[in-house]
């Protein structure tokens, strides 16, 4: 949940119904459309360094080793030390992963707002009340399947490990 955003038992009740469109584009889609946001710039700056850090420090080691340099053996230990730890944090945190799916729903929520406040693609030819409830449920969809992919996305790699066969010495 976006963090400007209150958490939704400490809001104002409403009645049944009665939300507006513009109400809702500014308190629901703005706030996600800015987290998702800036949570796809944090992922990708961090896949950037870390997938910078690691072929950089890749492609040293094998130069490193071939020069005569007091503590080489140390040096190169450390930053080969350096890369795997980068490369296998990646497997845990999927930088990528997440870069690419807040980006999307980012893209998405921006779609269908333009969608609907032009009255273009799926809430042609609706009336306002109908096209505003298209809206909302589409919005909350992409919300949902978000959150749904980046939990899968971020359980899948320990799910294989504890699915994997085990040997059993009799």
């Amino acid at each position: 949940m976006p963090e400007t955003e209150k958490h939704w038992s400490h809001q104002k009740l409403r009645p049944f119904s009665s939300m507006t469109p513009e109400e809702y584009i500014d308190e629901r889609l703005n706030q996600f459309r800015e987290w998702y946001d800036k949570k796809a710039a944090k992922a990708k700056k961090n896949y950037l360094w870390m997938r910078t850090t690691t072929v950089v420090g890749g492609a040293l080691v094998p130069v490193l080793i071939n020069l005569n340099i007091p503590y080489i053996s140390l040096m190169t230990t450390i930053i080969s030390l350096l890369v795997v730890v980068l490369i296998s944090l990646e497997s845990v945190f999927h930088f990528r992963e997440q870069w690419k799916n807040y980006r999307s729903t980012e893209q998405l929520l921006a779609k269908e707002y333009f969608h609907f406040v032009t009255a273009e693609g799926p809430y042609r030819n609706k009336g306002e009340k109908e096209a505003f409830l298209d809206f909302v449920d589409r919005v909350e969809n992409a919300i949902a399947s978000e959150n749904a992919s980046t939990l899968n996305v971020m359980t899948t790699v320990s799910e294989r490990k504890s699915e994997s066969p085990t040997t059993e010495v009799e």
